[in-house]
């Protein structure tokens, strides 16, 4: 299984990225013929303008019950207890991560991901209170400054694991109200849904993005913004195609103006080779990219450390390619795509690359120098692509800050032309063995490690009132 977090070996935690499994509701009762088995969930997909009565009776029929139906997608989450229920939808149209990790776990014997210990109640009390802010070499590294704050309009959705409500240098920015937790694939407003219970990997995402300016612990890159917990990654680690589905859509909803996806969607490992299966996955995601992306949300995402060459997602409604490695959501193309570099400013051996896939580069970190942020009960240092994301989101919500009305394509357009532009290493010999570890293609400007260059925080600045400073 693969990481998007990587953290110092006596690290806090580690969060795992692929897709994963909750309890879901009973199957249709009474259905003549159906059978009884374990219940399972499934995303399916209806043809565009389908109504919910039609597909809530399609589902019913095929021996399934209906969770949620979003109709501007013509998207499903579904149960089933019944293994014919996907058969009866059809291949093409219905997939489910925990069936497919249940036959991968029949097949090769190999127990599921246990369940972790949950994490003590965060105590503000004991948090410690010195500045670390002097540690933040990755804030220096993009030119992130301490008095550059955002508007506590601008809200953050961080689609991750759950966001510590009782954090100090995040209390005041966690925006409750915008907060759901997705693991059933539907919006659960209530704290227990979204609250983190075995993984620090949300909050520590939260923290990059909007810690407190307040001379204790650490400072995010846009203080003063909001971020909503929407919880995605369950307690196995996991993030299903309909927990993602259902984030981006509950962000759209709440018009939220940017997302930070710092894990990848999949009950594989990446896929390097496509199917009927990840076919639907690719569809569902890229439906709700693209509708969460008109609705006026910019979403960001993780390009993954798994050290690939990524291809390029088609659109919705297009085949998806035939070869090469597709990492959803971030190779999407209304998503940013952030590649890792460690504290040498080149592209840290984990981090995935791709020419038409990168959009921008980010400090991830690497072992010994990982990237300092808030954890419950204190501060930690995380390595990975889930890292360098949300610096990123932080410097796109200080864009948004500055400018109310800019949309997802202004926003993307801003952040590419105040990127530092960095042309591929001459030599990336990371082993030392004598052979190129990976192959960057393109141009300084723009190429498959840094895309357009290193995210540069602009010098942006909010008055108390929340509203962009006119005096800037």
């Amino acid at each position: 299984m693969s990481l998007l977090a990587r953290p110092l070996r006596a690290a806090v935690c580690t969060v795992l990225v692929l897709s994963g499994c909750v309890t879901a509701g009973p199957a249709a009762a009474g259905e003549p013929g159906c059978a009884h088995g374990r219940v399972l969930r499934y995303v399916v997909t209806f043809d565009r303008g389908t109504a919910e009565p039609a597909a809530r009776s399609e589902i019913a029929a095929a021996c399934g019950a209906t969770t949620v139906y979003y109709p501007q997608i013509a998207v499903a989450v579904a149960t089933s207890g019944d293994p014919g229920f996907g058969g009866r939808i059809g291949l093409d149209r219905a997939f489910s991560a925990q069936g497919e990790r249940l036959a991968a776990q029949r097949a090769t014997e190999v127990r599921p991901q246990p369940v972790r210990a949950p994490l003590p109640p965060t105590d503000p009390a004991r948090v410690p209170t010195a500045d670390l802010s002097g540690q933040q070499w990755d804030m220096a590294m993009i030119n992130a400054r301490r008095g550059a704050g955002g508007s506590r309009d601008v809200v953050v959705g961080v689609l991750d694991s759950g966001i510590d409500p009782d954090h100090p240098d995040l209390a005041d920015a966690l925006d409750r109200d915008d907060s759901a937790g997705c693991l059933t694939g539907a919006p659960d407003r209530s704290p227990a849904a979204w609250a983190p219970t075995t993984s620090v990997h949300g909050t520590h995402v939260a923290g990059i993005i909007a810690a407190a300016d307040d001379d204790r612990g650490v400072t995010g890159v846009a203080p003063g913004v909001s971020v909503a917990s929407v919880k995605v990654i369950d307690d196995r680690g996991y993030a299903d195609p309909e927990a993602a589905v259902c984030g981006l859509m509950w962000a759209a909803s709440r018009h939220m103006r940017l997302t930070n996806s710092s894990f990848f969607v999949n009950p594989w490992t990446l896929s390097c080779i496509r199917g009927n299966d990840r076919g639907v996955v690719h569809e569902v995601l890229a439906r709700a990219v693209e509708y969460s992306t008109s609705a006026g949300t910019l979403n960001v995402a993780a390009a993954t450390n798994e050290a690939v060459d990524l291809t390029p997602s088609a659109r919705s409604g297009a085949p998806g390619a035939s070869s090469g490695c597709e990492a959803l959501p971030a190779g999407l193309r209304d998503v940013v795509a952030v590649s890792a570099v460690g504290a040498d400013r080149v592209k840290a051996g984990y981090s995935s690359y791709g020419l038409g896939v990168i959009d921008i580069t980010a400090p991830g970190g690497e072992a010994g120098e990982c990237v300092l942020s808030t954890v419950p009960g204190g501060y930690a240092p995380l390595c990975g692509t889930s890292m360098a994301a949300p610096h990123v989101t932080g410097v796109l919500a200080l864009l948004a800050s500055a400018a109310e009305k800019a949309g997802p394509r202004q926003l993307r357009r801003t952040l590419d032309v105040q990127a530092m532009p960095m042309p591929c290493p001459a030599d990336y010999d990371l082993t030392g063995d004598g052979l190129q570890d990976a192959y960057c293609a393109g141009y300084e400007g723009y190429n498959g490690f840094y895309g357009h260059g290193m995210v540069n925080a602009p010098a942006a600045a909010v008055a108390p009132g929340g509203r962009p400073d006119p005096a800037r």
